[in-house]
């Protein structure tokens, strides 16, 4: 039997209905989705927004290769190091499990020695460009909390692009251009994550920072600076996560920035070494790449705290009486009011937006429905007007309840 995957454990424990969590100040931690307890009417929950802890997602994806030849080892192949076109030892045969370099290793567990990486075939066509796709696919939307870092085994590319897709694939959007001239290969004047302001945070840039010169081999990684743009409203140890959280709640452009549910790497130029490209050893040439980073969590609109990959496919085990593979809409009998998505604030906890069932018969329990605040007065009309009498009562701590019926 195989058993799905817990993205996060599961919060289980249980507390008195009015006592207060002790969260750090500066941010909420939104692992629990409930939490139970009780008062003189009997057993309640209370709810708040909740969602999935971080993880490596590139233990969840899919990769496609375009053009799909283009990994070395068929035929077999030898290749030169870039610094000195003579030292040409190094063969790719995808038939020889040990010479072998295919897609699957940029997402293996670094750490052995001698490292293991994907590669290209050499620009043996050249002039024509050695261009190449590498499309990461989740079928599922993604929250990144974390840089994305691409770890060259060669030198990194001299042109490249990082696109991101909201539609699994149907289109995309560049995040951000890089190259050792960004005026010559995108027309596009240099800048770095330092030219950023809040103001400025969606605008897509090219940066030189990841392509200029012969890199050594202490320095082979390019990035995509989540963290630093988090920055610009977390501070830079990023201790003011209200702030950002604030942000992400009420401006929906900035969320979907940090959001995808596919990565595209466009391998446009390889690294040259800063010379002429030499047309008698063009071995010397081609991509490598021994890791990809991308952390992040699963998107469940803050109403799951946990997601499971189950047949190779991620998805949120919903609570608040919402379903969905992102929780995006209610449950059947739960559409007395429309789906929303929760919400960060207030701070520590958030609001949870549950959905709401459809009538209210007797209830023998007192359950914590809603934050006092998105209660409106033809909720109450309307829980009233559908067989309750005294159907809602208004708490000391701001949350609605259902009484039992009398």
């Amino acid at each position: 039997m195989r058993f799905p995957l817990l993205l996060t454990l599961q919060a289980s424990w249980l507390t008195v209905c009015q006592a207060t969590q002790h969260y750090p100040t500066t941010w909420g931690h939104y692992d629990l989705c409930k939490s139970e307890g009780y008062t003189d009417e009997g057993p309640t929950w209370y709810y708040m927004a909740c969602q999935p802890e971080a993880a490596d997602m590139t233990k969840y994806l899919k990769v496609f290769l375009d053009p799909p030849n283009i990994t070395c080892g068929d035929p077999p192949e030898t290749y030169c190091t870039l610094e000195n076109p003579y030292m040409c030892n190094n063969e790719c045969d995808s038939a020889t499990e040990e010479l072998a370099h295919p897609p699957e290793l940029m997402f293996d567990h670094e750490g052995r020695n001698p490292t293991t990486f994907w590669q290209s075939t050499s620009w043996k066509k050249y002039p024509k460009p050695l261009a190449v796709n590498i499309t990461l696919s989740w079928n599922k939307t993604i929250e990144l909390t974390d840089d994305i870092v691409i770890t060259f085994e060669s030198g990194r590319p001299e042109q490249m692009v990082l696109e991101k897709s909201l539609d699994y694939g149907r289109s995309w959007q560049p995040y951000q251009f890089y190259a050792t001239d960004c005026l010559d290969a995108f027309t596009m004047e240099p800048k770095s994550v330092r030219d950023i302001t809040q103001h400025t945070l969606l605008d897509i840039i090219c940066t030189e920072e990841y392509s200029r010169g012969y890199v050594w081999k202490n320095d082979k990684t390019v990035r995509f600076e989540i963290k630093d743009r988090f920055a610009l409203f977390a501070g830079p140890k990023l201790h003011n996560m209200a702030s950002l959280y604030g942000q992400l709640d009420t401006t929906k452009n900035l969320r979907d920035f940090f959001t995808i549910t596919d990565l595209r790497i466009r391998l446009l130029r390889p690294a040259t070494g800063a010379t002429m490209v030499d047309e008698y050893n063009l071995s010397r040439y081609f991509y490598a790449i021994s890791g990809i980073k991308v952390h992040g969590r699963c998107k469940c609109n803050l109403h799951a705290n946990s997601c499971i990959y189950d047949k190779e496919r991620l998805t949120c085990e919903c609570e608040h009486n919402t379903t969905g593979p992102d929780c995006g809409r209610c449950k059947k009998n739960y559409q007395a009011r429309a789906w929303s998505a929760g919400s960060y604030l207030p701070i520590p906890k958030g609001t949870a937006n549950i959905c709401l069932p459809n009538s209210v018969g007797p209830v023998t329990t007192d359950v914590c429905l809603y934050h006092l605040n998105d209660i409106t007065n033809l909720d109450v009309k309307r829980w009233a007007g559908q067989g309750a009498r005294n159907p809602v009562i208004i708490t000391d701590d701001l949350h609605l309840r259902y009484l039992k019926a009398v």
